[in-house]
C-alpha cells in the first residue's frame, strides 16, 4: 500500500510519516518512508535547467526540479524481493547524498509512505497562470515562463508518479500566511541538528530569504488548500501551532 502525505511546508508531515512507521512497524508490518524531497535533482542538473529553461529553477522544491525516473524506480522495487536503497537528500548542501548514505530496507515492504509539499497536487487551467501570484512571480517570472513549465511538469510526469498512491492524506494548514512562520522553525531545527551532528552550519536562510523562498511554493500551495479538501481521502485541519481541529474522512 502507498499512503500519501501531502501538507505545506512545516506542518508537520515528517513527523506524522515518522510516527506511523513506527506504529506499523510495531505491528509487524515491513514499512518504507520516502520524501518528495528525497528525490530533488542534483543541484548540477537544477542548475542546467536554470540556464537553459529559467533561472528560478536553481532553487529546488517546484514540480519539474525532481528525479521522477528514480521515484518510480524505488516504488517497482520495494514491491520485489531484496534489498532496496532509498534516496536521500542534503538539506544543508543543497545536494543529493551520494549512494552510500542512502537508507537501505528489505522488500518486499508492507507499506510505503510517501510524503510532500505537493504530493497527490493537481495542475491548474492555463488561464489562471497569467496574473502573478506574488512579488516573485510579477518581478522574476514576467513572461510566465517559469510557472507554466511547473503545471506542465505536474500535469504530466507528476500525475502518473501520483496515480500510484491507494490513500491521500492532507494535513490542511489554516493559510498560506502560516507557511513562512513554519518554514522558519524547520530551518532552525536544522540548525539544531547540525550542531547536534557536530556538522558544519552553512546553507541556511536567513527571515528575507525564507520569504522569497515561499513564494517559490504560493501558487500550488493555495490551489491545494482550495482543491484537494473536496477529494482527500483524509483531511487533518491545524491551527496555527499544528494542533489538530478537525478530521474528515471521504464520504463521510
Amino acid at each position: 500500500m502507498l499512503l500519501g502525505i501531502c501538507g505545506a511546508q512545516g506542518s508537520g508531515k515528517s513527523t506524522l510519516t515518522d510516527m506511523l512507521a513506527d506504529h506499523f512497524r510495531g505491528r509487524g508490518l515491513r514499512v518504507a518512508t520516502l520524501s518528495l524531497d528525497d528525490l530533488y535533482l542534483r543541484r548540477a542538473e537544477r542548475q542546467h535547467m536554470a540556464a537553459t529553461v529559467h533561472p528560478l529553477f536553481t532553487t529546488r522544491g517546484v514540480p519539474g526540479t525532481h528525479d521522477l525516473r528514480l521515484g518510480h524506480a524505488v516504488l517497482d522495487a520495494l514491491g520485489q524481493e531484496g534489498k532496496v536503497r532509498l534516496p536521500r537528500f542534503d538539506k544543508s548542501v543543497d545536494d543529493r547524498f551520494p549512494e552510500s548514505a542512502w537508507d537501505e530496507v528489505e522488500g518486499p515492504v508492507d507499506l510505503i509512505l510517501f510524503e510532500g509539499w505537493c504530493v497527490g497536487a493537481t495542475a491548474q487551467p492555463d488561464r489562471e497562470l497569467t496574473c502573478p501570484m506574488n512579488a516573485l512571480e510579477s518581478g522574476e517570472d514576467q513572461a510566465a515562463i517559469w510557472r507554466r513549465h511547473v503545471n506542465a511538469a505536474l500535469a504530466g510526469e507528476y500525475q502518473k508518479l501520483f496515480r500510484l498512491i491507494d490513500f491521500l492524506v492532507l494535513l490542511q494548514a489554516p493559510s498560506f500566511e502560516i507557511v513562512a512562520r513554519w518554514r522558519t522553525e524547520q530551518e532552525e531545527s536544522l540548525r539544531q541538528t547540525l550542531i547536534e551532528d557536530d556538522r558544519p552550519v552553512t546553507g541556511l536562510m536567513t527571515a528575507d530569504q525564507i520569504a522569497r523562498f515561499v513564494q517559490h511554493y504560493e501558487r500550488i500551495t493555495r490551489h491545494i488548500l482550495s482543491e484537494m479538501p473536496g477529494r482527500a481521502d483524509l483531511v487533518i485541519a491545524l491551527d496555527e501551532h499544528r494542533h489538530i481541529t478537525s478530521q474528515k474522512m471521504a464520504g463521510r
